[in-house]
């Protein structure tokens, strides 16, 4: 199972994708580099692969603990960490290390943009009238809502000066390049990051949305959008959910399985998908059954540890007891399930039994948010390290 996930990974992978993407279309200038998101070393480096001294001068906005090879690599970039999932002080400097950079750019400068998710939270600049307390606040009740990753980013465009395409005033007439790794359903630049260079109906969306009377208050300082559209701007995805599900399908199949990609995308709340999907295991074909998407979770007042991967695995393992022809992987593509250092986890038959002898009980933990501390105790959780792409979750079910 890990081995078929790390092949999926492998084909999203930023500095792969980067690569490849500049390789088959040469830039045709010497570039300005801004790469932002959780997987802007790793895109950053692909371009380094190819560009080498065509590259003037870099700015690089990441997770903490998601540079440090670039650091290592390539000391002439500007590599900055910033607050996330929560945007912190660090943001704000990201942010205005951002548009100081395209200042600095020459008029005739080619940009080159690598976008991946994080970038929402990693860099900000704030409009008149909304200060770092009022952001956090919002979004610690957007992370905690159930709200769906599209309804987030568009309230989140609202709070910003710079999101929502906004950033494209900025540029002033100067060339961009702008390369994406997707973290979105449905693939749309304007989601990603929030949108920072491309513009959408986003904003409209946030009356729809509930919100609390004070986030809803916040919401109407927005700055209004100038509709500045450059047609110097040319986006392209380069790594989506459905390559990875295709690649994990590719890997399955050599190691002699059949191999089952499904179109649905996973979402709602975590422990209904788990659920769901324990069951669609256990009346499959023989095979590996491949799933992707991004389901969310109701956080209580106190949240344990855990994250939305967590909380479906632990979900599908209490539909799985007993069971010893199936296992379930639910994984982070970025590395990272939630405010933890964990992937995600691999769960079966035996899960709940194993958590049960540590005195856990799996279906409080779900309810307190707390997936994680039983995963421990079973032993089921996944860990691998930044990864270097951010494609959703992937789900990978195998019934023997």
């Amino acid at each position: 199972m890990l081995h078929i996930a790390q092949a999926a990974l492998a084909a999203v992978q930023g500095r792969t994708r980067v690569a490849h993407v500049l390789r088959a279309a040469p830039l045709p200038a010497a570039a300005w580099l801004i790469a932002i998101g959780k997987a802007a070393a790793s895109m950053a480096l692909g371009a380094c692969d190819v560009l080498g001294d065509g590259i003037v001068r870099g700015l690089v906005v990441t997770k903490a603990g998601h540079g440090e090879a670039l650091l290592e690599q390539h000391r002439g970039f500007h590599c900055l960490e910033a607050g996330h999932p929560q945007p912190d002080q660090r943001s704000l400097a990201a942010g205005a290390a951002l548009l100081t950079f395209i200042a600095d750019a020459p008029a005739t400068a080619q940009l080159l943009f690598l976008i991946s998710g994080g970038a929402s939270s990693l860099v900000e600049v704030l409009p008149a009238g909304v200060t770092l307390t009022d952001l956090q606040r919002a979004n610690a009740w957007l992370l905690g809502s159930s709200l769906d990753i599209a309804s987030i980013n568009a309230v989140r465009k609202t709070l910003s000066a710079i999101k929502g395409g906004r950033l494209r005033a900025h540029l002033q007439g100067r060339h961009a390049q702008v390369l994406l790794i997707s973290d979105v359903r449905g693939d749309d630049p304007a989601v990603i990051g929030s949108g920072l260079l491309a513009a959408d109906a986003g904003v409209p969306r946030v009356n729809e949305l509930g919100l609390p009377c004070w986030l809803a208050q916040l919401c109407r300082l927005a700055p209004t959008y100038s509709g500045v559209a450059l047609a110097t701007i040319e986006l392209q995805v380069i790594a989506r959910l459905a390559d990875a599900k295709r690649a994990a399908a590719q890997a399955a199949t050599t190691l002699g399985y059949s191999a089952y990609v499904h179109d649905e995308f996973i979402d709602g709340a975590a422990d209904t998908a788990g659920q769901r999907l324990a069951q669609a295991l256990l009346h499959a074909a023989p095979g590996v059954h491949i799933w992707g998407g991004e389901t969310t979770v109701l956080l209580p007042a106190q949240p344990g540890r855990g994250g939305r991967n967590q909380s479906l695995a632990l979900a599908s393992a209490l539909e799985l007891q007993a069971h010893n022809d199936v296992v379930l992987l639910a994984l982070g593509t970025d590395g990272t399930d939630g405010p933890t250092q964990d992937a995600g986890a691999l769960v079966d038959g035996g899960t709940i039994a194993h958590g049960e002898l540590a005195g856990l009980d799996a279906r409080l933990c779900l309810a307190n948010a707390d997936a994680g501390s039983f995963l421990e105790e079973s032993g089921d959780l996944v860990h691998t390290g930044p990864t270097g792409t951010n494609v959703m979750d992937l789900l990978i079910g195998l019934k023997t």
